[in-house]
């Protein structure tokens, strides 16, 4: 398509000069779309060029449309609406892009000149509670954005940042230790995080007894709070673990490795995975490093009380804790060690966190400490900020044991894909395995896809029952699409008509085939887009209007009833070039597409 363009725009300047012995460069020239109720494939808005060619914005149009036509055989026609000529692509054109696309090897690197040496870091999950449905978001957006930077030729590690240490684990850590009596995930029947995350929500439970206790008793609010018997407790036995007390580090490690077994399991069943684990237990102690750095280099300063903090306020920030006064880290100190970590390991020159928008100020805080501290990598740290994702039910609270569990939802989503696809009767011939594993992709394809269409940065409503339809902008629909296309393959290919035919002879298109080669030819410019706005949501739709271009294709025109061979081999040819783009774009979002259905 950019050589297309490229030959355009050198047409156009070429009519300008002729025209209007005038000239314009390249850049100036900007090609848009052609909207769908007007005639044409790209548009020219001529009213940026009024002044230097001395005519009106139509009078433009005309003038360039008219030397087009008569001398660039690349354009067949055009139409002048106002400011802007819509150009009309020869049918001859776009059959040579479609063979130049066909022609390209698939997954071949997209060159755009972008990061080459990239680390994503995303799940990140604490130890305290299984995953839900905002870890989901994160962890889709998180392989998805390592997926398409891959498709620019990046290197591209992902790694996952447990949050594994810190007052929110000795919480579930102490409720397990005052009420668990024992128990084990094989005892209790459930997965490891399942059962930790039981005990995070028994802790708040005691805890704000506790808290409603000291305050019927006259004790302020915020004092309640602090000063509740679980808290302190939680508080000692965080201070406990940092001085290696060997009965609390034996307990973290038995209750974690539950949690991590768990945890395994879920990434197995989402389908996402990770080059490299960091734990905040292994890189808070570089984080106190770095901040007795800041210390000796005066960008940091110690309270009368003992905590260390960073003074931002010329940042347009504020001050920030970096270290409590008992000499505890905060999740800040964390980051510091974890980022020169990567650093050592990748030497990155883009470091992408898939982290939720409420930690907009944490991130711009990292940054600017990394700065403070003169890190060669703090100009290259980037905050993929995402919005949360609610339920028609309002906010989900981990604390309180509202959130809609992963695990839980996986599962509901398959089943809801089975019954989707048992009515519609899509499962004709197949055998009871490759049944169970169609419903998997189409419930996790119709999750994912839910959750990635959407900008990354807005916040949005997830509608399980809404996901998982066979039509409209779903997962589903495009997944059915590239099986329609599949069975067409199969039944040319029992027809012996090949895929790489000559169409050398082919002069005229139908609509509905112009406008698919078009959207084919659009791949790498929105993978380009979507790897520098790092938006999984445009190569979703771009997925979706190839399946709905192919649609309209298989609507509108004959396929094997087609009498004219070339065409025939055409059609053909066009449907496996469309089931390339449809499996390469819906991969790259971590979607598997079926071959039948």
């Amino acid at each position: 398509m950019q050589q297309l363009e490229q030959t355009l725009k050198a047409a156009l300047g070429a009519a300008i000069k002729n025209v209007f012995d005038a000239e314009v460069a390249s850049p100036q020239l900007t090609l848009q779309p052609t909207r769908k109720e007007f005639a044409g494939q790209f548009t020219l808005v001529t009213f940026p060029f009024t002044k230097t060619l001395g005519k009106g914005p139509e009078q433009i149009g005309q003038g360039i449309g008219e030397w087009l036509v008569q001398n660039e055989p690349l354009v067949k026609g055009y139409n002048v609406v106002k400011g802007f000529l819509n150009l009309e692509i020869a049918d001859t054109a776009w059959v040579e892009l479609f063979d130049r696309l066909r022609q390209q090897p698939a997954g071949a690197p997209i060159e755009t000149g972008g990061p080459q040496n990239v680390v994503v870091e995303y799940s990140s999950p604490n130890t305290n509670k299984p995953l839900h449905l905002g870890h989901l978001r994160n962890n889709f957006l998180g392989y998805s954005v390592a997926e398409i930077l891959k498709a620019t030729g990046a290197t591209v590690n992902k790694v996952n940042l447990v949050n594994d240490r810190g007052i929110h684990i000795c919480k579930s850590m102490l409720a397990y230790q005052q009420y668990g009596n024992g128990e084990t995930p094989q005892q209790a029947g459930i997965k490891g995080d399942h059962l930790i995350g039981k005990y995070y929500v028994l802790f708040e439970k005691h805890y704000r007894e506790q808290v409603r206790q000291l305050e019927a008793e006259g004790v302020a609010a915020d004092v309640a709070k602090r000063q509740a018997p679980m808290m302190l407790e939680a508080q000692d036995m965080l201070r406990a673990w940092e001085a290696n007390d060997e009965q609390v580090v034996s307990l973290w490690r038995q209750m974690n490795g539950w949690v991590y077994e768990g945890f395994h399991e879920t990434y197995q069943t989402i389908g996402v995975d990770f080059d490299k684990y960091y734990y905040e237990s292994g890189t808070y102690l570089l984080g106190k490093e770095r901040v007795e750095e800041g210390l000796q280099k005066g960008v940091f300063f110690r309270k009368d009380d003992g905590s260390v903090w960073v003074d931002l306020k010329q940042e347009g920030l504020d001050e920030k804790l970096l270290l409590r006064a008992d000499g505890t880290s905060v999740y800040i100190t964390q980051d510091l060690g974890t980022a020169e970590l990567k650093y050592q390991d990748f030497t990155y020159d883009l470091s992408v966190y898939v982290i939720a928008d409420e930690q907009n100020y944490h991130m711009q805080v990292l940054k600017a400490v990394l700065k403070k501290l003169d890190k060669p990598y703090a100009d290259a740290i980037y905050h993929l900020s995402y919005g949360m994702v609610d339920l028609p039910s309002g906010k989900m609270k981990s604390r309180e044991g509202t959130v809609v569990d992963a695990d839980e939802l996986v599962r509901e989503v398959v089943a809801a894909a089975q019954a989707a696809t048992l009515e519609k009767g899509k499962t004709e011939g197949l055998t009871d395995e490759q049944a169970a594993e169609l419903y998997h992709m189409l419930g996790l394809g119709a999750l994912k896809y839910y959750l990635l269409k959407v900008d990354p940065k807005k916040r949005m409503l997830f509608n399980p029952e809404e996901s998982v339809s066979l039509e409209g902008h779903t997962g589903p629909f495009i997944q059915y699409s590239h099986a329609r296309i599949s069975a067409i393959r199969r039944k040319a290919a029992e027809l012996g008509i090949a895929e790489d035919a000559s169409l050398t002879s082919l002069t005229e298109l139908h609509d509905t085939e112009r406008e698919l080669v078009q959207e084919l030819g659009r791949y790498a410019a929105v993978v380009t887009e979507a790897a520098r706005t790092q938006s999984p949501a445009l190569v979703a739709q771009y997925a979706y209007d190839v399946a709905k271009a192919y649609n309209r294709v298989y609507t509108e025109v004959e396929i094997f009833r087609e009498a004219d061979a070339t065409k025939k081999a055409f059609r053909i040819a066009l449907s496996a070039q469309t089931a390339r783009a449809i499996k390469t774009s819906m991969g790259l979002l971590g979607i598997q597409v079926p071959e039948r259905m």
